[in-house]
């Protein structure tokens, strides 16, 4: 007979000390002050002042679906659901939300959520994640306009309109706030339980930018595959005009190497440091490390995928497909099965390595 552990006996453990581990708690006043300060950012927009990051205010939007926003319209609208954003957090945690439609409050902060993390975001985050290196180390960040960092503010938000979204309903299905579950769930036979299409999902991650990969590796090199020799002449050109040298191989390096790291969420040594690992070998792998970056990959790889095909529904983006170009945007025609896959993966991964909750126990 299974005994019951401790936590089932005497009611739910502590989290631990840690703040990381009160997300629940949090999130919900987190989400509700950004929506807040970002509201009031919208009023004064929409009183006239300097800096509304869309429409006219984004003349370089790369296929941006908020491209078309004039001021007058979306500055309103920003001040008016950041104000409602920070009322509907605060009827989260308050009693008084027992008067207000459970299901209205969560369909409100997932859809907050879907807008900051899909719609505010453009291709452009994925070209910062792809030239991060540059910007490290060569043309630091001082390159980025008040427009990108917009977005990079809008997935912030919206990550914490999803985590204060994910607690709320876990709590109102009676579920852990920690880690969703409402029962202990069997151990598979290697001591954790996983989902079947983990793998499938992982391996398709893994394959989907290597086309891109080899494509701008092999522009790096001087080799025009899947371009005109007439492309790579201004593509040569406009690097060695830059001065960025070897960072030519940035784009196609940080694809290729995230299809190797990608392996590692169904490989052992994305659970294990490998030996070959200067002061980690043989520890284990936080699974943080891995599902921090994955996720926000497989999200700047979707939104990507939905700014270059709205871009290129409107002819505001020419994907290149002919005969001789088919380099230039064939390679992404596959990203938003990228995007998925990897986001799929990564919830695999997240449900394989995830041990015991340490809030109720379970697992």
């Amino acid at each position: 007979m299974r005994q019951v552990p401790e936590v089932e006996r005497d009611g739910p453990a502590r989290a631990g000390p840690g703040w990381w581990r009160r997300w629940p708690e949090w999130a919900p006043l987190a989400a509700g002050t950004w929506s807040l300060l970002y509201g009031l950012l919208g009023l004064w927009w929409a009183l006239g002042g300097d800096g509304f990051p869309f429409g006219e205010g984004d003349p370089d939007a790369v296929g941006s679906l908020l491209g078309g926003v004039p001021t007058a319209v979306g500055a309103p609208v920003v001040a008016a659901l950041g104000l409602a954003g920070a009322a509907a957090a605060l009827a989260m945690v308050r009693p008084w939300r027992r008067h207000l439609p459970r299901r209205l409050l969560a369909t409100f902060a997932w859809a907050t959520a879907a807008v900051l993390l899909l719609v505010v975001p453009d291709a452009r985050v994925l070209m910062l994640l792809g030239y991060l290196p540059a910007l490290l180390f060569q043309f630091g960040f001082e390159t980025l306009d008040w427009p990108v960092v917009n977005q990079l503010l809008g997935i912030v938000g919206g990550a914490l309109w999803a985590a204060a979204a994910l607690g709320f309903q876990r709590q109102a299905r009676h579920a852990c706030p920690h880690c969703g579950r409402t029962d202990h769930i069997p151990a598979g036979p290697d001591g954790r339980a996983g989902p079947r299409w983990g793998r499938l999902a992982t391996w398709v991650a893994v394959l989907a930018p290597l086309p891109y990969a080899a494509t701008r590796l092999a522009w790096a090199l001087d080799v025009p595959l899947g371009v005109t020799d007439e492309f790579m002449a201004a593509y040569q050109a406009d690097y060695v005009a830059k001065g960025v040298g070897l960072w030519r191989f940035t784009l196609g390096g940080m694809a290729l190497g995230g299809s190797i790291l990608t392996m590692g969420l169904v490989q052992r040594w994305g659970e294990v440091f490998p030996r070959w690992v200067p002061f980690l070998a043989g520890r284990r792998v936080p699974p943080a490390l891995a599902v921090v970056p994955a996720t926000l990959v497989a999200l700047s790889v979707t939104v990507a995928s939905l700014t270059i095909w709205s871009g290129a529904a409107d002819g505001g983006i020419d994907l290149g497909l002919g005969a001789g170009t088919w380099g230039l945007g064939g390679p992404m025609l596959v990203w938003p099965l990228w995007g998925v896959s990897l986001g799929a993966a990564t919830l695999a991964y997240h449900l394989r390595r995830r041990g015991p909750c340490r809030r109720c126990g379970r697992g």
